[in-house]
């Protein structure tokens, strides 16, 4: 089956969004065997969808369009998606009166505008989004089906993951389902890990192995086909075993886990409690451990420290070793250690660093980070590249990662 995409809006046009949206829906098109020749995106304008519309049902078994099903005037998907088929729009009444009961709900009052997501082609269905108020819709017009996607992301992947894949793989008559396992590591670089896995690469074509990179982590995507999702899993174990054999330590987690919740697991079943210093980061590192639910009964508490003087009193980092260089292992070790002292907690990371654009003692991208634990201390200068942000970032990610390797006892493995 060939299924096309359609993203519709002006801001991606533009480049004031990046247009994920279509990125995750080919993903998960690929992941469960579909093809998807074409991704098109379109402003808001309704002769231009209209056009978008045609050429793709021209071409494609079905048409995912996400984007434009809102409330304001510029939300013209279902307008489109009707002259495209030749169809009236219907009202409907039942999903109009939930509208309302909904803004009700929460004592304000609803704009008229919001009715305009009770419209729908005619012939279409409805379906519900529990994540927000568009609904999503479902139309079969002259053999190729039409699907639309609110574009906000969270309303977007609920729907199709939840509704629209399983539909499509109904239609298609698949009889096989296509499973993938993503291992996540931290600590080689993608190339070191394609060649510590080249055998496996290259060993078979079910289950398939890909390499991806983002924000300073690599991952490994094992994607099986098999008759059920038992079958899939038994093809992706020793896979997957061979991966963590092979990279160790590096590996952190798996699909959907993230750093910041594997190490509150971490720290949570050792009783260890956690706390931060940071100079370069402001705050970051402190900011995504704490986004996790119930950080507090891990996380003490932590300091944004620039100023000298400040690591000095608050961290109790001795002025000849800040006098020796700010960005150092010394002040970092230093500054680990004055907070675990200054917040009463069993472990403390600390980062100090260059992170430009103007060189601080060292080269930009310089980051130095110290953590300390219960069993002891350890220090890692990384040089980082990119601008500031993304030094400032990949630094934060870093220090949650070295963290981890402390806890578990696998500080100095490279």
């Amino acid at each position: 089956m060939i299924v096309e995409i359609v993203a519709v809006g002006t801001e991606l046009l533009l480049g004031q969004i990046t247009n994920r949206n279509a990125s995750y829906i080919g993903e998960k098109l690929a992941d469960s065997g579909f093809d998807a020749h074409f991704q098109v995106v379109v402003g808001d304008n309704l002769d231009r969808i209209v056009e978008a519309i045609e050429t793709a049902m021209g071409r494609a078994d079905a048409v995912i369009l996400t984007g434009g099903i809102g409330p304001t005037q510029d939300d013209v998907t279902r307008e489109a998606i009707a002259a495209a088929t030749g169809r009236p729009l219907r009202f409907n009444e039942e999903f109009a009166d939930r509208l309302k009961t909904y803004w009700e709900s929460r004592g304000r009052e609803m704009p008229e505008s919001n009715l305009r997501q009770a419209e729908y082609p005619d012939g279409a269905q409805q379906i519900d989004n529990p994540k927000g108020t568009a609904p999503g819709l479902a139309l079969e017009h002259e053999g190729c089906w039409l699907f639309a996607l609110p574009g906000v992301p969270a309303e977007m992947q609920y729907l199709l993951q939840h509704e629209i894949l399983p539909r499509l793989r109904d239609l298609a008559g698949v009889d096989h389902v296509v499973l993938s396992r993503l291992i996540r590591s931290w600590g080689r670089s993608e190339s070191q890990v394609a060649e510590l896995l080249d055998d496996l690469y290259n060993r078979s074509t079910n289950p398939s192995v890909a390499f991806l990179a983002s924000a300073g982590e690599i991952k490994v995507r094992i994607t099986a086909k098999a008759p059920s999702e038992a079958d899939a899993v038994q093809l992706i174990a020793p896979y997957e075993q061979t991966v963590r054999e092979k990279l160790g330590a590096s590996v952190f987690g798996a699909d959907e886990e993230t750093i910041e919740q594997v190490l509150f697991d971490l720290l949570t079943q050792r009783g260890w409690t956690l706390a931060t210093a940071e100079s370069a980061t402001a705050g970051m590192i402190a900011a995504r451990i704490t986004s996790v639910p119930g950080s507090s009964s891990v996380y003490r508490g932590g300091a944004v420290v620039y100023a000298t003087d400040l690591k000095a009193s608050l961290l109790n980092v001795p002025q000849e070793v800040l006098d020796a260089g700010v960005v150092s292992e010394a002040t970092a070790l230093f500054m680990a250690e004055g907070a675990a002292e200054r917040f009463q907690a069993d472990v403390a990371v600390a980062v100090t660093g260059s992170a430009g654009p103007d060189p601080q003692e060292r080269a930009i991208g310089t980051m130095v980070i110290g953590v300390h634990t219960p069993e002891g201390s350890g220090v890692r200068v990384l040089r980082l590249p990119g601008d500031r942000e993304r030094i400032r970032t990949y630094a934060a990610t870093a220090a949650l990662h070295l963290v981890r390797l402390a806890v578990v006892g696998e500080w100095w493995e490279r």
